[in-house]
């Protein structure tokens, strides 16, 4: 999974994905953030079937970068920074299994650097609640609708979901990594 030319995959679930495709699209070092379904049982899902909670996907977003830029333990403090991720299926008003938070990694060295870092936040008791996020070998990762992409940047300011939820975590993660955005 992982690409060439010095680049790589992180995927992570970590609610809606217009969420979390406009965070980390931002990042300096991003080179693309694709919305799209993983880790479910039906070949190709639509986003209305992923929204039945019927095909086992999660919402999920595939991040190509360069890792001179932004490396992967960066990547994961911002995952976690920017969703909860002690809510089991759930992320504040959207509600089901492909609403939760989980990392599918690409490699052991995902896998072992996303545990140590789950275990260092469980450690310092950075959330008053148990960490729930699932940690999962990447499988397929079905590319959403193409009227997913750049959801945000295209009906931020028309779509009252935009307005009352995307919007406000995308300018709270602005002002905490200001020194991180393109």
């Amino acid at each position: 999974m992982e690409n060439t030319n010095n680049t790589k995959t992180a995927i992570f679930g970590g609610g809606c994905f217009w969420c979390t495709e406009a965070i980390f699209s931002n990042l300096n070092g991003v080179i693309e953030v694709l919305p799209g379904y993983i880790g479910g049982v039906k070949a190709n899902p639509t986003y209305e079937e992923v929204c039945t909670g019927q095909t086992g996907h999660a919402e999920a977003i595939k991040i190509t970068y360069n890792p001179s830029l932004i490396n992967y333990n960066q990547l994961l403090e911002i995952f976690f920074s920017t969703h909860n991720p002690t809510t089991l299926n759930r992320q504040g008003e959207d509600v089901g299994t492909q609403y939760r938070s989980e990392i599918f990694y690409t490699d052991e060295n995902q896998k072992e650097l996303a545990k140590e870092y789950m275990h260092i936040l469980s450690e310092e008791k950075v959330f008053e609640d148990p960490i729930v996020t699932k940690l999962s070998l990447a499988g397929v990762f079905y590319v959403a609708e193409d009227y997913h992409k750049n959801y945000f940047e295209k009906n931020g300011d028309k779509n009252p979901y935009c307005q009352l939820v995307v919007k406000p975590k995308v300018d709270k993660f602005k002002t905490k990594y200001s020194s991180k955005l393109k």
